[in-house]
């Protein structure tokens, strides 16, 4: 049974991707947001790899994800990437955060050059 997802503010991500990836396997934050989504606002990778994933497309596209590296989940507001993450702990991922409050809170806490939509 999937235990609970880390909750991490956009603020607290750096720390907890470092925090992660002291075990070896470089972060990713798992963008789950549509193609339109991407191209109005996305995030700069910087200390992680960002690989992007809609939603509905990660049961079949799960084998581009590797369930040693740390997962963060990031979609509009948080709730998006939440059913993803618990989806990767079913799948026996465990090293998983979801970006609470998602690429708006990112936008607003983190890097305001990021478009809010």
């Amino acid at each position: 049974m999937a235990g609970l997802i880390a909750q991490v503010r956009p603020s607290d991500l750096v720390c907890w991707l470092q925090a992660q990836s002291g075990a070896g396997a470089p972060a990713v934050v798992l963008d789950v947001r549509e193609p339109w989504e991407l191209q109005t606002a996305s995030v700069k990778a910087d200390g992680f790899s960002r690989v992007a994933i809609p939603m509905n497309e990660i049961p079949a596209r799960l084998a581009e994800l590797d369930p040693a590296q740390p997962v963060a989940c990031l979609c509009h507001h948080g709730a998006r990437s939440q059913r993803v993450a618990l989806f990767l702990a079913q799948q026996g991922f465990t090293r998983l955060a979801n970006v609470a409050g998602g690429i708006e809170a990112w936008s607003r806490e983190l890097d305001p050059t990021v478009p809010r939509y």
